[in-house]
């Protein structure tokens, strides 16, 4: 009989199955067996014993249930990995694995009821075995501050806006099939900031048109450096809907494709589905513009919202982009499966790509190319990188000279368009 060296908490408020597993724990070799006969009581062991490795815990308890535990220890590091071991009904159970994938918290598997040492050892040992994930350092600093608009113009006037690369995968043979332009603050003092920071800002300040084509510019010239190197590669921008109001949005953007040689089968703008829904149609007018240059289209964030199919046929979209949420609980949750499965049939009726968001695991990436996906986006394969790094990735030359000059350069020689009154 092996030897675990584990601490594992027992929650169970029936003595007898408790008793069970407790000993069944034990015989399978255990360092400590720990039990309680409910979430409060097993708050009070952990407080005087310490973390425990595993808890094995049943839902329904008379006193603190097992979801309002899991809920109590989320932001805590008590327990490191959790096992179910419930007799409530297969749609209840789904929806609580989903909440504790929701909670961060790491679940080894739904055992149910009677409990079966066979069972019990396999996930002590899936334990044993799983990768140790290290805390992901951010790429981003979150800040709390509110930036203002002055310090916005000034960052347009010193160049601080970058454009980051985050590649999109071939699943199956980890080609790199285009890239989504990311948007990076390079802050002088407070280091990179993600666009949560400043996004808001520009759009109260009407400056979203000035930025995408800030990004526009840095990133076409990029792309034909790297075609000249023999590899065409798809760069996809993100769009808000609030800019299809802007009438002249897409001659703007047929000004730069004609000034880098851009073909527009190599650009993709993707628009989050819950902003479609806000638009006017009158202002719907720039997709089909958009899709007239031949550039592709992408409803990115697909089933995060209140999915509206009408305007997904209605509409000239190429791409759909689905909700990193469906992956994240893929092999917990059979309706995850089942609606990544219906999204690709959909794909498909309608003539259109279907791309995988969030991937971070080889096993997430079986399963989607079991489901019939193709095409993934994720810190599996890559997280978001500057230009040079991209140009690595791809085993292209790097170009002459520093990359921001080159960059700055582009920018230049195309000034920025003016928004339109």
């Amino acid at each position: 009989m092996p030897i675990y060296p584990l601490r594992v908490i027992v929650l169970e408020d029936h003595p007898f199955l408790r008793s069970v597993a407790v000993t069944m724990l034990r015989r399978l070799g255990c360092k400590e067996v720990f039990e309680a006969a409910d979430g409060t009581q097993a708050l009070d062991v952990l407080s005087r014993v310490g973390p425990v490795d595993i808890a094995l815990c049943d839902l329904q308890m008379d006193g603190m249930d097992g979801v309002e535990f899991f809920q109590q220890i989320s932001d805590s590091t008590l327990v490191k990995a959790v096992i179910i071991n419930s007799s409530i009904t297969a749609d209840l159970r789904r929806t609580v694995k989903r909440l504790i994938n929701l909670l961060r918290l790491d679940l080894l598997g739904d055992i149910g009821k009677p409990l079966k040492v066979d069972v019990l050892e396999l996930m002590l040992k899936k334990y044993m075995v799983r990768p140790v994930v290290s805390p992901v350092v951010e790429e981003v600093v979150k800040v709390v501050e509110v930036v203002d608009e002055s310090e916005v113009h000034r960052a347009f006037a010193a160049k601080e806006f970058r454009s980051y690369f985050q590649p999109k995968f071939i699943l199956n043979s980890g080609e790199i099939k285009g890239v989504e332009v990311l948007a990076r603050w390079e802050h002088p003092s407070k280091g990179i900031l993600p666009p949560s920071s400043f996004l808001p800002v520009l759009e109260n300040c009407d400056l979203l048109d000035e930025f995408l084509f800030d990004q526009l510019q840095q990133s076409l010239k990029l792309q034909r450096y790297i075609k000249e190197q023999g590899k065409l590669l798809n760069f996809a921008f993100n769009l808000q809907a609030s800019q299809l109001k802007n009438h002249n949005l897409a001659c703007e953007i047929k000004v730069l494709m004609a000034a880098y040689g851009s073909l527009g089968s190599t650009i993709t703008f993707e628009l989050t589905e819950s902003g479609l829904l806000e638009v006017p149609v009158k202002s719907l007018e720039n997709l089909y513009r958009l899709r007239m240059l031949g550039c592709l289209l992408s409803i990115d964030d697909f089933g995060a919202g209140f999915s509206s199919l009408l305007r997904l046929c209605q509409l000239p979209f190429n791409e759909i982009k689905l909700d990193s949420e469906f992956v994240r609980s893929i092999d917990q949750e059979p309706p995850c499966q089942a609606a990544i499965s219906s999204t690709l049939a959909l794909g498909r009726s309608l003539g259109m790509s279907v791309v995988i968001e969030g991937i971070e695991t080889d096993e997430q990436r079986v399963m989607l190319l079991a489901l019939g996906c193709t095409v993934g986006q994720g810190y599996f394969f890559a997280r978001p990188m500057t230009g040079g790094d991209l140009l690595h990735r791809l085993n292209l030359p790097q170009m002459e000279g520093r990359l921001d000059m080159w960059i700055n350069d582009a920018r230049k020689k195309m000034p920025l368009f003016k928004r339109r009154k």
